[in-house]
């Protein structure tokens, strides 16, 4: 619910390969501009709220804690639909991950996650290629469908704001049930283009989100941002 709108630059063709495409990649690399065109095409399926999500963040949670640089890894959080029970959302589970450096992460992290078949984009904040960027993975299942959204950014990131956004869905139920019906009716409407799908309903994640600065940061400073639970206790 949250993803910018373009994918930018990425390092070489991960190992990890949408399940329909893999007999046809086989015999060479995937170019930079296939692999966005392929990524940002793949349908758009809001699906009712399923129980299991958390317990998927839970357990990506722990698997990344154990095969990454503990020097790098900061707090880890469950944001996105898939956090706000009972709201309908595309079955990926968002994760947010603050990292103590980016370019730590580039030379560090992301050969690590690429070799177990992690898709790693280096992504703008907005737009085509609003700064800062930031590293994006993708992880799939074996049928290579989407499981997890991996975010990675520093602390001084707005993307923090997100978690404000998740936590005022989740203490107003009412507001999170006009945000569900509004990603089924775009998603009917965008079915097979992400980026169209997120920016139509960004005009509402905008409104939300500053409803919710407004509210925790005169009510609940512990909502702030350098206040949030740190990596193993999200």
């Amino acid at each position: 619910m949250h993803a910018p709108d373009r994918l930018q630059r990425a390092s070489p063709a991960s190992a990890g390969r949408r399940g329909a495409t893999l007999g046809c990649m086989k015999e060479r690399m995937e170019t930079l501009e296939e692999k966005i065109a392929r990524v940002v095409k793949e349908d758009v399926a809001v699906v009712p709220y399923d129980p299991r999500w958390p317990e998927m963040f839970e357990q990506e949670r722990l698997h990344l804690l154990s095969c990454l640089p503990d020097d790098l890894i900061k707090r880890i959080e469950h944001f996105g639909s898939t956090a706000v029970p009972g709201l309908s959302a595309k079955p990926i589970v968002d994760i947010l991950i603050e990292v103590a450096s980016l370019d730590g992460t580039r030379q560090r992290i992301v050969p690590i996650l690429e070799a177990q078949g992690y898709e790693y984009f280096w992504r703008p904040s907005w737009g085509d290629d609003t700064p800062p960027f930031y590293a994006w993975f993708i992880k799939r299942d074996k049928n290579g469908n989407r499981t997890h959204h991996i975010h990675m950014i520093e602390s001084h990131f707005e993307h923090w704001d997100r978690l404000l956004f998740r936590d005022y869905l989740i203490e107003h139920p009412d507001v999170a049930s006009e945000y569900g019906d509004l990603k089924v009716r775009l998603s009917g409407t965008h079915h097979n283009d992400r980026i169209a799908y997120t920016q139509a309903k960004s005009n509402f994640v905008r409104r939300v989100t500053a409803t919710a600065k407004q509210v925790y940061e005169k009510a609940q400073p512990a909502h702030a941002p350098d206040a949030l639970p740190r990596a193993g206790g999200a």
